[in-house]
Parts: C-alpha cells; sequence; structure tokens
C-alpha cells in the first residue's frame, strides 16, 4: 500500500472546487459528493466558457474558409492541437491527430494499421484493459484472422512483466497496453515495456485516458509509437480527444474515414489525401470540442501542480484505510504507485445496490464491470464499486463515502 502523502499547504482545495459549478448542487437533499471521476471528470467555468463562446461568437467550418469567423476558429482550433501536442511531449502539432476521445484514437491504429495484417498475426494486450482497447482488436481477429494474446495480471494488479516477455514471437507486430488502469489505477512501466517491445521490432500504443490527467506524461520520453487520450476525463469536452503518432507513422498509415477535409484533390479517377494529420480527420470534426480540451489543457497547466497531484493521493489513502478498517472489503489492485482510483467488492453485497444507496446520500461512485470484463474474470467477479478521485474532491468527502458505504451495507448485510 502507498504510504500516506500529504497535500502541500499552498493547494487550496476550495479555491479550485469554486471553479466547478456543479460541485454546489444537492443530489437527494445532500451536497453532491462526486466519485466517479474515472469515468468522466466535472468541467470548470473556463472550460464552459470557452465552449459557450464558440458557440456565441466564433463559430464557423474549419479550414479552407477565408472569412473572419473561420479563420478564428481554424486558429482556435489549431491552437488546441499545438496545445496537445505540448501537453503529452510529443514534439510537433503535425504528430497530433484530433478525434473525438480515445476509443476513435484507438479505433483509428486498429483500422489504419490492421489493413497490414494479415491471418496468423499476433497482437499483445493485457487482461486490464478497457473495452475500447480490447474490441477494435477483435474485429481484426473476427475479420483477419489476427491472434490476440494476453499479458496477465498478477494478484495485487501488477502487470506480469515476465510473462509480457515471453509473449513475442516472429508473428507479433503490434502491442497494445493501458497506461493506467481505469479499476485497479496500476500505472504500467510505459517505458520499460516500450524497450521490450522495440527490442523484437514491434511498435506499441498506450490507451492514455487515465494516466494523463493524474500526473505529466512525456510520449517521447516513453518512446512509444502511439498514444490515445480523451478529453472528458481531463476536465474537457465530450467529444474531444487526439491520437499522438510518432515519426512518419502518420505519413506512412492509410486513412481510417474518407470525406471532406482529409483530402488535397479528388477526381473520377482517384484521390490525392491531404498531409499528415489531416488525412485523418475526415468531415466537419467536433470543433468546439476540441477548442475546450485545448482550454481545459490551460486550465489544468494552472492547476494541476505537484501539490494538487498530492492531495489526490491523500485522497486515495485515506478512502483506502477506510475500507481496511472495515470487515468483509476486497480492494482490487493494490500496485505501487498507482493512481487515485479506487475498486473494491463487499463481501455479501452487490455493487449496483450498494450504488444505488449510496446514492441517496449523495454519493456518487461507479458499480459494475468499468468496461473491462477480462479483468472482473481475471479475479472471479461480475462487478465492483469504484471510487475515483480528482483535484477537486476532499477529506471531508472521504469521510462521507465512508459512512455512506457503512449506511449501505447495513441495509443489505
Amino acid at each position: 500500500m502507498n504510504a500516506p502523502v500529504k497535500a502541500h499547504a499552498r493547494f487550496d482545495v476550495e479555491a479550485i472546487r469554486a471553479e466547478f459549478p456543479i460541485l454546489s448542487r444537492e443530489v437527494h437533499g445532500k451536497p453532491l459528493v462526486y466519485l466517479d471521476n474515472a469515468a468522466s471528470a466535472q468541467k470548470p467555468e473556463a472550460v464552459i466558457e470557452a465552449v459557450a463562446n464558440v458557440w456565441r461568437g466564433s463559430y464557423a467550418n474549419v479550414h479552407r474558409g477565408l472569412h473572419t469567423l473561420a479563420n478564428e476558429t481554424t486558429g482556435a482550433f489549431e491552437a488546441a492541437r499545438g496545445k496537445i501536442a505540448c501537453f503529452v511531449g510529443a514534439g510537433s502539432p503535425d504528430r497530433i491527430v484530433l478525434t473525438r476521445g480515445a476509443t476513435e484514437a484507438i479505433n483509428l491504429v486498429a483500422a489504419s494499421f490492421g489493413q497490414g495484417l494479415a491471418e496468423g498475426d499476433e497482437i499483445i494486450l493485457s487482461q486490464m484493459e478497457h473495452h475500447s482497447n480490447i474490441v477494435p482488436w477483435h474485429f481484426l481477429r473476427e475479420r483477419k484472422g489476427v491472434i490476440i494474446k494476453w499479458a496477465p495480471v498478477t494478484e495485487e494488479g501488477a502487470l506480469d512483466i515476465e510473462a509480457y516477455k515471453t509473449l513475442f514471437t516472429s508473428r507479433t507486430k503490434l502491442v497494445a497496453l493501458v497506461h493506467m488502469s481505469n479499476v485497479l489505477g496500476t500505472l504500467n512501466p510505459a517505458e520499460e515495456l516500450t524497450r521490450i517491445a522495440h527490442g523484437h521490432g514491434v511498435p506499441i500504443l498506450f490507451d492514455g485516458s487515465q494516466a494523463v490527467v493524474h500526473g505529466s506524461v512525456d510520449v517521447t520520453a516513453i518512446g512509444c509509437d502511439f498514444y490515445a487520450l480523451t478529453g472528458h476525463k481531463l476536465y474537457g469536452p465530450n467529444a474531444s480527444g487526439a491520437l499522438y503518432a510518432k515519426g512518419d507513422w502518420l505519413d506512412r498509415l492509410p486513412p481510417f474515414l474518407g470525406g471532406g477535409e482529409m483530402i488535397a484533390e479528388v477526381s473520377e479517377e482517384g484521390v490525392v489525401y491531404a498531409h499528415a494529420p489531416h488525412k485523418f480527420e475526415a468531415g466537419t470534426p467536433a470543433i468546439a470540442d476540441a477548442i475546450g480540451l485545448g482550454a481545459s489543457l490551460d486550465w489544468m497547466g494552472a492547476r494541476v501542480t505537484p501539490e494538487a497531484l498530492a492531495h489526490e493521493h491523500a485522497l486515495l489513502d485515506a478512502a483506502t484505510a477506510g475500507l481496511d478498517e472495515m470487515d468483509g472489503i476486497r480492494i482490487l489492485g493494490t500496485a505501487p504507485g498507482k493512481g487515485p482510483i479506487l475498486s473494491f467488492v463487499v463481501e455479501g453485497a452487490h455493487a449496483h445496490d450498494l450504488a444505488q444507496i449510496m446514492d441517496r446520500y449523495g454519493v456518487a461512485v461507479r458499480a459494475g464491470h468499468h468496461c473491462a470484463h477480462p479483468l472482473m474474470k481475471r479475479y472471479g467477479i461480475t462487478a465492483s464499486l469504484r471510487a475515483s478521485f480528482a483535484i477537486y474532491n476532499t477529506h471531508a468527502e472521504v469521510d462521507v463515502f465512508l459512512d455512506a458505504l457503512r449506511r449501505a451495507r447495513s441495509f443489505l448485510i
């Protein structure tokens, strides 16, 4: 278990909370305690206003327009691409494809990279993957006869590195792994996993949906070939996200979707595609959402400090200590260095029933399989409760969460 981490006195959680309008509401007459951040984070006023201002005063379709609104909107849209590149250490905005989330980013790689795969080629995943990083590869299994190989997860929730090493063969074509598990909170050693894959001449993709929220990510330092992220977990809008691709991957891969924007020229005889990254951005994009994601990264840059991250981990430690004091609680994921995600099973009570009762006390937690069926099977369960923490959560909310859980148990056990 992680040692307790104390938040620095300079971190003012109440000032952070004041920037989130939704945190002032009540649920069933109780103050909202929102602990479902791993599913989707709430939005600060700065992001809400950034999106609203696009609709209010400067909306037009992006690229190719010559009028003022088109130029303004295109500038803000492309500025968001640049902010994402800086946020993940991409080196160049041209290595960033704007998507509608990590799911679309992973599907892009699966569809484009997958065109070059043949029956019997192998892809390595892990048992802790979110369905977004499983189902696209099953498409290739169903349609091309690609073989999926699974890196196992240890009892404490760590990726079994030695077992991972044994999965590579001459037919291995790609590795696709989560950087931080949305169930276990496990932070996988991305640089080590990349070195192993590259040692076999195999490219690697990371699903960074959780990792980018809870610490700095530098894709250049990691050395990975692809990195997917989603905006709505980054305090940003839905339908926003990005794919980073290393080097000349975007030039080498064929387009994912066809239509307007991703072309340089179309004739009756054929198509000349636009240069990367635009050849992967067919049709009118989610313009306001992308600009809102840029605003959320600006907001995070000023707010998500080392002290804020220490605060998140202090909340995790306090909640974990509270669960340890209760009988019949099984915590999923105790690997060192884990993120502020706490999933657990209560003996004798179903997760769904517990979550519904806890909601009556204003506490929002996630119950179910968390889009991770293989991981649930690994642990021999069908569902769990998950409390996940953001920088706007407080120690008082941890106390309310623990009290609501005790009360819910008393109704069911």
